[in-house]
């Protein structure tokens, strides 16, 4: 652990105004804050802060980032108070710790949703000020370093996934490499013990047979540089065991037939000697197709800049080599770190770094954890390509990215407003992928709106999370305006007219905030129509409250003559259970719906009518679709449990063939909802079955 003076020595050699008074109050201060707890190691848990402040110190990072992680955990794990930290630190540094705080206390019902928590306020808190996501990202490498020491196996698991899905990519996001690095690394370690041990001993083989082999070929690329009178550094490494099991994996290859272990930084003056030593490497060795990536013209969205190549060098080895100037390594190891002008606020972070406020913007939308997890997660991973706007605006989007994605990515209105585009001046469909290099001009129509079927192919979190808004605002329109009609069906059964204050007395005694809340509940069946009648006209139902029995008919018709023709809608089929509705037009027979039918779209030119089963009603025909694997006695299997649950199938057809699964559609029929549940439920426990659903 690091001494008091030591570490004050250690940012004092980089900042020599440092407030080292400050410094050294904060070290006593978070001492006697933790005073005697212990972490799993057994060592003082006051360690913690002060490795995670060295870490940090190793950034070059200012005083004011180096205090809050001294105090980062004395509110949440001590007695310590915001307001005592604000009282003698200053708000900066109460603000900051309680910034970091807000990242460590997540509370969730599920893996998934923990996660999306933790990124949720991870990034809130990263808009606010970005020195708070450097100090919980060196508090959360200093806790994989340490992780070894924690006794239960399902919590190292749990937090070396997280470290993976989370920490270790938004590390990359700000161009912190090293951190990147060191984390994937300690978290495969102990996600997969075994993988990390071979490889890590085939490493050691390799460099116990190639001897200094490393060291070779670097002074051979040095030499070779500098005969041409290019002075360069050259560093050589062999790449981490993550990174090689990840290409394992990706190119489905073993680790003999991995030829490409091992790369080489190149580090020259200016970025003229970039392009001039990559002439001369690409002179010299044969280079691979198709490996040659020019970050330093279209640098990653990260500020990454940097040439990569692989060449063939000798005794036909793949090398990798990334050429680039010194002040590029240092951003490309520390990333924001390397630059971030703290005493110059935040806005030129955000000029740089436009990709925090789109993930922002996400979060504003997303309607829930596992949905936040989903677009974050997107725009994390996926490679990146570039378009340009026929003014020349370069986009930046995922591989994969549709026009749709591009107009959102440009404007939320122009997304909104697309009918069409143009890729390179031709007229394309919506869904084609996008290319680097495209030229993208947006057809727009002030009647358009979003269309839900732009979900099938879109790839960004913005594009998706604004249309899926739209969608469920519409669909909400939908579901009052059908709410709408049953009340006024209801209206119609009460005993007498309704007073002009009746609504507004109906909604206090409903705990409702307005009518639209009233008729959403209505539609969907939240609030009982009897429940309605009595908050609209108390007494209206009986002295009791309680509703006349209905008629002892499979449906009883509210409001219509015994025995008027209807049929159940095979769109949907409806059985006993469902909340029903009626469509009636002029000259034909009553179509009974479920509730939630797509069909009820197109009936808004007809007459609505609340329908309700009988309490004798029984039977009815259900269509399952029901996804098999492709194997022998697998249908006869689906037949069994069908038949043993007392189902009939009417008819069976075979939806989809798919290689290993088929996907058939039965006609079955059943009592009511309750006995269609056990059987789904049956069907979706064996093993043939894939997955099984109403449709």
């Amino acid at each position: 652990m690091l001494r008091q003076y030591e570490l004050v020595e250690k940012v004092r050699s980089y900042d020599p105004d440092a407030d080292e008074a400050m410094i050294n109050r904060a070290y006593v201060f978070s001492m006697k804050a933790h005073g005697s707890q212990k972490r799993a190691s057994g060592d003082p848990y006051f360690s913690h802060p002060i490795e995670v402040a060295g870490i940090l110190t190793d950034l070059h990072l200012d005083d004011e980032t180096i205090v809050t992680a001294i105090l980062h955990d004395t509110i949440e794990d001590t007695v310590a108070t915001h307001e005592e930290i604000e009282a003698r630190f200053g708000p900066n540094i109460a603000r900051l710790v309680d910034g970091v705080t807000k990242l460590s206390k997540i509370e969730a019902q599920s893996e998934s949703q923990r996660a999306a928590e933790n990124l949720r306020k991870f990034l809130l808190a990263m808009s606010d000020d970005i020195r708070v996501l450097l100090v919980k990202l060196a508090d959360r490498l200093h806790n994989m370093r340490t992780l070894h020491f924690i006794q239960s196996p399902d919590k190292r698991k749990r937090i070396a996934r997280e470290t993976m899905d989370i920490y270790a990519p938004l590390a990359e996001r700000i161009g912190m490499y090293e951190f990147m690095t060191e984390m994937q690394t300690l978290a495969f370690r102990e996600l997969e013990p075994d993988a990390y041990e071979s490889i890590s001993k085939r490493l050691e083989q390799l460099h116990q047979g190639g001897g200094d082999l490393i060291d070779r070929i670097g002074r051979g690329i040095r030499a070779h540089l500098e005969a041409n009178a290019i002075p360069a550094q050259v560093h050589g490494r062999e790449k981490h065991p993550y990174s090689i099991w990840r290409k394992m994996a990706e190119r489905h290859v073993s680790f003999e037939q991995l030829s490409d272990v091992m790369a080489f930084r190149v580090i020259v003056d200016t970025p003229e000697d970039c392009y001039r030593a990559l002439g001369l490497v690409h002179r010299r060795w044969p280079m691979v197709p198709g490996r040659f990536k020019d970050f330093i013209s279209t640098p990653k969205r990260n500020g990454y800049r940097s040439v990569h190549t692989t060449v063939i060098h000798d005794e036909r080895m793949r090398i990798e080599i990334q050429i680039r100037t010194r002040e590029m390594h240092a951003q490309a190891e520390h990333g924001l770190a390397a630059h971030w002008a703290y005493k110059e606020g935040q806005a030129a972070a955000e000029a740089e770094h436009p990709w925090i406020n789109d993930l922002i913007e996400i979060l504003e939308h997303a309607a829930s954890a596992e949905e936040l997890l989903e677009h974050t997660r997107m725009a994390m991973y996926q490679d990146r390509i570039f378009a340009f706007t026929p003014k020349g605006e370069l986009i930046q989007l995922p591989k994969g990215a549709t026009p749709v994605d591009f107009a959102y990515a440009v404007h939320t209105d122009l997304g909104d407003q697309t009918v069409g585009a143009k890729i390179n001046g031709r007229v394309m469909p919506l869904r084609t992928p996008l290319e680097n290099g495209d030229q993208v001009e947006i057809l727009v129509s002030k009647a358009q709106h979003p269309q839900p079927s732009w979900l099938n192919f879109i790839v960004t979190g913005k594009a998706r999370a604004k249309i899926r808004r739209f969608v469920k605002s519409k669909e909400r329109e939908e579901t009052i305006a059908l709410g709408r009609m049953i009340y006024d069906e209801i209206v119609q059964r009460l005993p007498e007219k309704l007073g002009w204050e009746a609504m507004a007395e109906a909604l206090k005694r409903l705990n409702f905030h307005d009518d639209a809340a009233l008729m959403e509940a209505i539609a969907l069946k939240r609030v009982s129509d009897v429940a309605v009648m009595e908050a609209l006209m108390p007494g209206s139902t009986g002295k009791d409250g309680v509703k006349p029995p209905p008629q002892r008919t499979a449906i009883s018709i509210k409001g219509l003559t015994p025995g008027v023709a209807f049929k159940l809608a095979e769109c949907c089929h409806p059985i006993p259970g469902d909340r029903i509705v009626g469509l009636r037009r002029e000259g034909e027979e009553i179509e009974v719906h479920t509730i939630g039918c797509d069909s009820l779209a197109t009936g808004i030119d007809a007459d609505w009518v609340d329908l309700a089963w009988g309490d004798e009603s029984d039977g009815g025909t259900a269509r399952l679709a029901v996804v098999v694997k492709n194997e022998p006695g697998s249908l006869a299997v689906v037949a069994g449990i069908l038949g043993s649950h007392g189902a009939n199938i009417v008819s069976m057809d075979q939806a989809a063939r798919d290689g290993s699964f088929h996907t058939f559609h039965f006609d079955v029929e059943v009592h009511d909802v309750q006995h269609l549940m056990r059987i789904l439920a049956a069907l979706r426990g064996v093993e043939a079955v894939s997955s099984a659903g109403r449709l």
